[in-house]
């Protein structure tokens, strides 16, 4: 019989042992042969522990936590767990996209200081949807959704994504960027959608930022870690080369102490609604929750019972 292991996290896993059975083990031990894994960091020293690993399940969406390279070099493949929030992380991308284009957190923030006319305070540099351009980078299934939806918002449309095939621009029926600096350029807003690994670690950094058109906007709902720092986005905004930045993620969570955070929790008038920050919340509804842990679970019994696994990131 396979053994299953939940690594952390989850302290009442009856969704999985209604899924698992039997299989489902709290115990490390030599006859585990399958980690579920939701926030717990799988490196060699913690591979140690499990001599007949064949297979890692994550609960969620990335996976940079796990040593891909020594999951390899042991014969285990590695799953995620995309489907589960794909529409609730677009829907929030699409959001803050909205809410940069029609300035409303800004205007919610300077409104309140309004004394002398009300209507007529418009931001005068405003365009239409269809005048503004939204450069995607990464096209997965995230990436993929967002674009849809703001092409239906009459948005135009570019990605740049190296990893999709040729003719994906086709079925996108969108403008394929192959140089990452021509569509920071081009975009009036920029949205992040790729995964974090070493090809993509700390890649919005200042020479991003300063490729970025002037006055342009970013959202990054994929990974805190494609940020290098919070110093980059602060100067950018305080200089306005950028207009407006949004994060689900930010590259310490919670927010480690910083000039920038500080002045957004204390609605700094230089900010002025134009720094929106979620706590990394974009993959939950109530729907997305009831779907996360038996999906994981139901790929482990996949392989319990000799199915290929779903959702492979990683096999010899």
């Amino acid at each position: 019989m396979s053994k299953v292991l939940i690594t952390d996290r989850i302290k009442d896993p009856k969704i999985e042992k209604d899924i698992l059975g039997d299989n489902l083990t709290n115990k490390i031990s030599n006859d585990i042969e399958v980690l579920l894994v939701w926030h717990k960091i799988i490196d060699s020293k913690y591979l140690d522990n499990f001599p007949n690993l064949k297979l890692i399940i994550r609960y969620g969406v990335g996976y940079d936590k796990i040593d891909l390279l020594e999951c390899k070099k042991r014969n285990i493949t590695v799953c995620n767990n995309p489907d589960y929030c794909s529409e609730e992380v677009s829907s929030t991308a699409v959001a803050m996209i909205l809410n940069t284009a029609r300035n409303i957190t800004k205007y919610d923030f300077d409104a309140r200081n309004y004394s002398h006319g009300w209507q007529e305070n418009v931001n005068k540099k405003l365009l239409r949807n269809s005048e503004q351009t939204i450069g995607f980078i990464g096209v997965g299934r995230i990436g993929s959704i967002t674009l849809q939806q703001c092409k239906n918002l009459r948005f135009n449309t570019s990605f740049f994504d190296p990893y999709v095939s040729c003719g994906y621009e086709k079925i996108l029926d969108s403008e394929r960027k192959d140089n990452l600096n021509h569509l920071l350029s081009k975009s009036d807003i920029v949205s992040v959608h790729c995964p974090l690994n070493e090809d993509t670690k700390d890649l919005i950094d200042e020479n991003f930022i300063s490729n970025m058109k002037k006055g342009s906007s970013l959202v990054n709902t994929a990974r805190g870690g494609l940020l290098k720092d919070l110093d980059i986005i602060e100067d950018a905004l305080k200089s306005g080369h950028l207009n407006m930045v949004s994060l689900d993620v930010l590259p310490s969570e919670p927010p480690a102490e910083h000039r920038l955070i500080k002045a957004w929790k204390n609605g700094d008038e230089w900010l002025s609604g134009r720094l929106i920050i979620n706590p990394h919340a974009s993959y939950y509804s109530i729907q997305s929750s009831n779907e996360q842990r038996p999906n994981v679970a139901k790929n482990a019994l996949r392989f319990i019972e000799g199915l290929r696994p779903q959702n492979i990131v990683s096999e010899l």
